[in-house]
C-alpha cells in the first residue's frame, strides 16, 4: 500500500501533536522494589488500563484521518478489499461503429458482382424474391472454393420487419446453388441443439430450422457432398427448388421465411 503509507507520512508533518505526557506518573507505575500482592494486583489493572488508552489512541488518529479527505479515500480503498470504485470523468465509449465497405465483405461469400453479372456466369436461373426487392449486394463463388454448380449469394441490409444483425449490418441472406437435399450429410451437420420442421415451400419440400445452425451440408450438381457455412447462424429455411438449393437466412419467424420463399421469382 504505497499510496497510503505516502499519505500518512506527509500527513504526520502536518499535524500538531500535543507533548508526550509521563505515562509511569499518570499511571501510578511501580518502581523496581515494589513487588507485593497489591502491586501485581495494580499492575495486572494498569496493563487493561493501557490497552484502553491504546484503543482511544487507535480511534483519535483514525478520526484525524478521516478529516483529510486524500487519506479518508485510501483508508476505504484500503478496507474495502473486494470492491473497488473508478471514478471518472468521461463517459465510457460508444461500441465500434460496422466496418465500412461491403456489407459481406468479411462472410467469404465469393466475388462481389451484379445480378447481371452473376447471371451471366451461372448456367440457371437466379430468383430474387420480390418481398424483399432488388438485393443491396451480390456475391457469386465458383468451384473450387464453391460447390460444382456454383452458387450466388443476395445480400439484403436492415429491412424494417427483420432485425439487422448487429456484427454485421445484415437482416438477410438467401443463397441458391445448384444440387439437391442430401439427408444424411444434413443431419449430421447441424447440431444437437437445432429443431428441424418438413414444411412445403408451393410444390418443393423443404425443412424450417429453428436454433442457431452453423453448417449445412448438400449435394452439389455433381452429386458431391458440399459442406457450407450458414453464415448468420440463426432461424434458416432450405428447400429445393426443381435442382436449385435455397437458403433463407435471418432472424426471422418460420412465416416471414415462407413468404419470402414463395416471392421468389
Amino acid at each position: 500500500m504505497p499510496d497510503l503509507e505516502e499519505q500518512l507520512t506527509s500527513l504526520a508533518a502536518t499535524i500538531d501533536w500535543p507533548p508526550t505526557p509521563d505515562l509511569r506518573r499518570a499511571l501510578h507505575l511501580p518502581t523496581r522494589g515494589e513487588v507485593s500482592g497489591e502491586s501485581r494486583r495494580r499492575g495486572r489493572s494498569l496493563w487493561q488500563t493501557r490497552w484502553a488508552l491504546a484503543a482511544a489512541a487507535a480511534l483519535l488518529i483514525v478520526a484525524t484521518l478521516l478529516v483529510y479527505t486524500p487519506t479518508r479515500d485510501a483508508i476505504a480503498g484500503w478496507l474495502n478489499l473486494h470492491t473497488t470504485f473508478q471514478r471518472t470523468q468521461s463517459p465510457p465509449p460508444s461500441p465500434s461503429p460496422l466496418p465500412s465497405g461491403p456489407l459481406g465483405q468479411r462472410l467469404s461469400l465469393g466475388t462481389q458482382t451484379t445480378l447481371d453479372g452473376a447471371q451471366s456466369q451461372v448456367a440457371w436461373k437466379i430468383k430474387v424474391p420480390s418481398s424483399l426487392g432488388p438485393p443491396d449486394e451480390v456475391y457469386l463463388k465458383l468451384p473450387p472454393s464453391g460447390p460444382s454448380g456454383d452458387e450466388v449469394t443476395l445480400v439484403y441490409a436492415q429491412r424494417s420487419d427483420i432485425p439487422a444483425s448487429s456484427e454485421t449490418g445484415i437482416s438477410v441472406l438467401v443463397t441458391e446453388a445448384q444440387g439437391r437435399v442430401n439427408e444424411q450429410f444434413f443431419q449430421k451437420t447441424l447440431g444437437p441443439d437445432v429443431t428441424i420442421e418438413p414444411v412445403s415451400v408451393g410444390v418443393h419440400s423443404g425443412y424450417w430450422i429453428a436454433g442457431k445452425p452453423h453448417q449445412f451440408a448438400f449435394a452439389d450438381a455433381n452429386g458431391n457432398p458440399f459442406f457450407d457455412t450458414l453464415r448468420l447462424a440463426t432461424n434458416t429455411l432450405i428447400f429445393d427448388d426443381a435442382g436449385t438449393i435455397v437458403r433463407i437466412e435471418g432472424d426471422m419467424t418460420k412465416d416471414q421465411a415462407l413468404h419470402i420463399a414463395t416471392s421468389l421469382g
